[in-house]
């Protein structure tokens, strides 16, 4: 798809109102989700949206600690060389959260040729929505989100712990999904978030307590934009962020940060519109029609591919355990949380696919990319989607293809895989699988604590 640029006029309309605003937060996401970039002074800004704000292109070479993989050859290689970052239009919004004198802006890498930057997972998905576009079609996207509230001091272990409760001041330990007790204990916190996330136009929907203590999830409504709906979930993962902090908490998306708690996921519903604004999946059959059908196959064909994107890190395999809501199989049903992907319950004409699979920890454009393009893959192939599962889907998984649960094969999955090759590109694919292999390797070669608990004495 075309780079849509933003015009300097829209950020003077936004100063003039908003004369408080000193300085401007330039936000980068990188292939971890992980905001890099700059703060520039207000009367800085009219060079960034003309020509642009100077990063290296080893912003997308970075491990979770912000090193670069050098192997990616966007290091030394060719002089950690900059490349100019142009806002992304409709993003500068204000931060209440740290006064009245700070906003932000997201960007977006380009080349040195000017043309997108092939490593920015944003434009990666903008590769993908083209082909979209050829049909004349759009998807409609939904994030959920699952995190928790930690207290900022760790355990004697290093280890995280949850947060005192601010109506009973006891640490709890216990697990109450849907529970209106818990959710009253950080309703202040909560509402906050939902304020903020009001000013910077992200659209939460519903809010409920999870599984394990001070874990919650909210819900972002659908757009008609999957890119939007991208900006959205960053935007929002940093507000939840912020305001955690200004309340003496820490918020984490952490796939697993409690051994023996349920993890943190990202879930993705979509459907897709055609040009009339008709969602091409309507139909009164619960398991939609054979486009959805198609997609469902898909996506299923695909997931064990996508699986280095859905879980990027070591801790993300902590997560992938059976009976624990995270999908071990390549599944499929309706109305049933133990599948892959699930065909939830609703109206004939707002029939949709959720993916189940990704924890938080996910960058949400790349999530968004793989599933649209197996979603996409299996429409253009007409793949045959296999019997939808009922009842216990860790029991009844048949002949399910299992899906990857360590990192290792993962990464083979997704390196040797056509599908996203043709879909985000060989370029892209090398660099991520490169990226992720040099974290995956650095973080195995370092000493534990169980290194000695389990092996000094006995062996």
């Amino acid at each position: 798809m075309a780079l849509l640029r933003d015009d300097f006029s829209n950020a003077q309309a936004f100063l003039a109102a908003r004369p408080a605003v000193k300085v401007v937060d330039l936000l980068l996401p990188d292939l971890c989700g992980i905001l890099r970039g700059k703060r520039v002074d207000v009367a800085d800004l009219s060079t960034v949206y003309d020509k642009g704000m100077y990063l290296p292109g080893s912003m997308f070479a970075l491990d979770v600690m912000g090193g670069t993989i050098q192997a990616t050859g966007l290091g030394f290689d060719e002089g950690d060389a900059d490349r100019p970052c142009l806002p992304v239009p409709g993003s500068l919004f204000t931060s209440p959260w740290m006064g009245p004198s700070v906003a932000q802006l997201q960007v977006q890498m380009l080349d040195h040729d000017r043309r997108p930057f092939f490593g920015d997972p944003r434009h990666v998905l903008d590769t993908v929505l083209g082909r979209y576009a050829k049909r004349g079609w759009r998807p409609v996207v939904a994030i959920e989100l699952e995190f928790y509230f930690v207290d900022p001091e760790r355990t004697p272990a290093g280890h995280a712990q949850p947060p005192r409760s601010q109506l009973t001041g006891r640490r709890e330990h216990r697990t109450q999904i849907n529970s209106m007790a818990d959710l009253n204990s950080v309703s202040d916190i909560l509402s906050e978030i939902a304020a903020n996330c009001a000013v910077q136009d992200v659209p939460t929907g519903t809010a409920l307590a999870e599984y394990g203590p001070s874990q919650w999830e909210v819900n972002l409504r659908h757009v008609d934009d999957a890119r939007l709906a991208c900006d959205q979930a960053i935007r929002f993962k940093r507000i939840v962020k912020g305001i955690a902090l200004r309340h003496g908490l820490e918020a984490t998306f952490m796939a697993k940060p409690y051994e023996d708690m349920a993890g943190s996921g990202m879930h993705m519903h979509v459907s897709v519109q055609n040009e009339s604004g008709h969602n091409v999946f309507a139909s009164a059959d619960e398991l939609g029609n054979a486009l959805l059908k198609h997609a469902a196959a898909g996506l299923l064909a695909t997931m064990a591919d996508g699986m280095a994107v859905f879980a990027p890190n070591a801790n993300s395999y902590r997560r992938l355990r059976p009976e624990a809501y995270v999908p071990t199989h390549a599944t499929w049903g309706y109305n049933n949380r133990g599948v892959a992907v699930r065909v939830p319950v609703s109206g004939p004409e707002d029939r949709r696919l959720e993916h189940r699979v990704a924890g938080a920890d996910a960058n949400p454009y790349l999530l968004c990319a793989v599933v649209l393009a197996g979603m996409l893959h299996g429409i253009e192939k007409k793949l045959a989607a296999p019997e939808a599962l009922t009842g216990n889907a860790y029991s009844q998984r048949s002949s399910a293809p299992r899906l990857p649960t360590d990192w290792p094969t993962a990464l083979a999955h997704f390196g040797a895989s056509s599908v996203l090759r043709e879909f985000l590109g060989d370029r892209f694919v090398q660099l991520y699988e490169v990226t992720r292999r040099g974290e995956m390797q650095d973080f195995m070669a370092r000493l534990t604590p169980l290194d000695f608990a389990w092996y000094l004495e006995p062996v």
